[in-house]
């Protein structure tokens, strides 16, 4: 089935969505244990998150990566997310979705959440014609986040290594039946709107 250039994929169900982060082990272990971000989480920066599992998967060199070595599985309320999305601001300019770039500027100094769409990934990691969503939180949207959207958090970093060591060996089919069961979101061409660049 031929899929959108730009569209969300993700693990969801009725009320909540899967998104996913990789940290330290100092960070992610007790966010994972506690099911919330504990002090040591950094508030005051902007925290990406991606609901493509393979997108993640490239990011953090499936849980290798310094730095990234917790690969956490975060469900948050449905809700949240697409309020984030309503309120991002795509993070480069694009003629056509922006007046011009004064007027992207401003909006991208004000929003608290910003999109970039990245090429998906495959089980080896390679590029698919198609692209994935990164879901920039700030401000606002990193309290809502973390007090408010988060339902619950799980540590996958060994499900990470258990896909990893079975693609290594070129057994994509074991690989592909343990990947978390992705589909289309229902998110409506209004929250997207002005996010497809």
């Amino acid at each position: 089935m031929e899929q959108p250039q730009h569209g969300i994929r993700a693990a969801y169900a009725e009320s909540t969505i899967t998104v996913y982060q990789a940290y330290p082990p100092e960070i992610g272990l007790p966010a994972a244990r506690e099911g919330r971000f504990s002090s040591g989480w950094k508030r005051d920066r902007m925290t990406w998150i991606k609901p493509s599992f393979l997108w993640m998967m490239y990011r953090c060199g499936w849980g290798t990566k310094a730095g990234q070595e917790t690969v956490l599985a975060v469900e948050i309320s449905r809700e949240g997310f697409e309020w984030a999305l309503r309120h991002a601001c795509l993070s480069s300019y694009v003629r056509g979705v922006h007046p011009d770039r004064a007027t992207w500027q401003r909006q991208l100094k004000r929003a608290p959440a910003r999109v970039q769409w990245d090429p998906e990934r495959d089980l080896r990691l390679q590029t698919l014609p198609y692209r994935s969503l990164q879901l920039g939180l700030a401000g606002e949207a990193v309290r809502r986040y973390a007090d408010d959207w988060t339902v619950a958090i799980s540590d996958v970093t060994p499900l990470a290594h258990e896909i990893h060591a079975l693609v290594s060996v070129g057994d994509l089919d074991s690989a592909a039946r343990l990947l978390p069961q992705e589909r289309p979101y229902p998110a409506g061409d209004e929250p997207l709107a002005h996010l497809l660049g």
